[in-house]
């Protein structure tokens, strides 16, 4: 059989195959998860990803959704703007109330507040968040330092990953060792091949469940709704530069090539030639009011007659609102187009955003409580501070206010739990984004010059 004869026996081959596989693939090309025999809905709860390779391919996915996709980056901005705001306060103050100390009081604030300068933990805040919903895990990483005040830096998840000799052992897949029976009882992090104890990493995943042990990113479920809202909007835009780009296209009802070419070379205002293929291409200027006279058999259209764009606004604004579903934000808020929206009657105390910004802040002030319960035991080990300041103060955190506000009706308000002893002038200030320090100071100080 001659080569030529073979080839053709596996072209015809090649044509005829099907691929079992593509039956359980979607249209991006991703394979669908089988399901293990026995699944039950008792057991652990499913996920997109079951090696670290897949985590890997969805983190680099959503990655690039956070650089490239402008309304991927839109929603990543506002999650920072209404989470973090202007930063959270913390405040050191007494754990019971029938032991107030001034001194020791003073000297945790001083920690919190030094941890809180050298690590920029306002900008650190917003990038956890980001990092946290970009990734769906944020990794920071605790250093004791000689001083007392503990420096804290971000660790990429890529660096936390299961060591080659312990890659059938449960107990430390995703580069997360735990205890055999109990997942949530962490006791190492593998950083770049080496085993790092827990105590010194803290771990803010997101979008999973409590028993697997990496986080999910906030775009995964709503991916294809970006990468296709990007596209229509590119589409449109194309469309539109194409159709405006031709101003009218003149017809010639009788002709040959040469006379339609002669025709265009006599009307030209100016020609250029390309260098590379020496092609010549004729410029005409139509001044405006410029009136066209037709020669017999020679008709005009004008293709942005036709032009309509607006049909396709609507599929788009569909995508984007499926995105903002995900995110339980109002569209404006990922569109930053504020026509059909009230932001007074979407930011209020009871709206699904605000519940959502609120939920959000107070996980954040819980996670970095637990992270500034660890700094404040490095500085008792350091000797920066006694031992009795982790069981008579504590550290309270105050997110920005988020809701549209009333200040009349809140202050009146606020008046009755303070008359009522329900509430202190110190929390009835932080609630109202005034330093009670810094307030009791200038009272203090108005008040004998108002005497005298």
């Amino acid at each position: 059989m001659s080569n030529h004869v073979l080839a053709e026996a596996f072209d015809d081959l090649w044509n005829t195959f099907v691929d079992p596989a593509e039956a359980v693939t979607d249209e991006d090309g991703l394979a669908w998860r089988q399901l293990a025999a026995g699944w039950s809905s008792g057991g652990a709860a499913e996920a997109p990803f079951a090696t670290e390779t897949e985590l890997a391919a969805i983190r680099a996915e959503c990655r690039g959704l956070a650089t490239t996709n402008e309304f991927a980056i839109n929603g990543h901005e506002n999650r920072i703007s209404y989470v973090v705001g202007t930063g959270h306060t913390y405040r050191a103050v007494a754990r019971r109330e029938d032991q107030p100390d001034a001194a020791l009081i003073a000297a945790v604030q001083g920690v919190v507040d030094e941890f809180v300068r050298v690590n920029r933990w306002r900008a650190r805040q917003q990038e956890m968040v980001r990092r946290r919903d970009r990734d769906g895990e944020a990794f920071l990483r605790l250093f004791a330092a000689a001083d007392g005040i503990a420096r804290v830096r971000f660790v990429e998840p890529a660096q936390v990953t299961t060591p080659a000799a312990e890659v059938g052992d449960p107990a430390a897949s995703f580069g997360i060792r735990t205890a055999p029976e109990d997942v949530e009882n962490v006791l190492a992090y593998c950083v770049d091949g080496r085993w790092i104890d827990a105590a010194e990493v803290q771990h803010r995943k997101a979008n999973v469940d409590v028993n697997l042990k990496r986080g999910l990113p906030l775009f995964y479920p709503v991916r294809k709704n970006l990468r296709r809202a990007e596209k229509l909007l590119r589409n449109m835009s194309v469309l539109a530069e194409i159709q405006s780009a031709i101003a009218l296209i003149r017809k010639h009802g009788s002709g040959t090539r040469g006379s339609v070419q002669r025709f265009v070379d006599g009307a030209a205002d100016a020609t250029a030639s390309d260098p590379a293929s020496g092609r010549a291409t004729h410029f005409r200027r139509y001044a405006p009011g410029t009136i066209l006279d037709a020669f017999a058999g020679t008709e005009y259209e004008f293709p942005t007659i036709g032009l309509d764009v607006s049909r396709y606004v609507a599929v788009l604004g569909a995508e984007l609102r499926a995105i903002a579903a995900r995110l339980v934000m109002p569209e404006f808020m990922l569109t930053s187009d504020a026509s059909n929206a009230n932001y007074a009657s979407t930011m209020v105390a009871e709206g699904p955003a605000v519940r959502m910004f609120q939920r959000l802040q107070h996980e954040m002030i819980e996670d970095d409580l637990e992270l500034i319960d660890r700094v404040l035991r490095l500085a008792v080990c350091a000797g920066r501070l006694p031992e009795a300041s982790l069981d008579r103060v504590v550290v309270q955190g105050f997110p920005p206010s988020l809701a549209v506000r009333d200040r009349l009706k809140e202050t009146r308000a606020d008046e009755i739990l303070l008359r009522t002893g329900a509430m202190s002038r110190e929390t009835m200030a932080r609630r109202h984004g005034l330093d009670p320090e810094k307030e009791r100071a200038l009272v203090d100080r108005d008040e004998p010059a108002a005497g005298g």
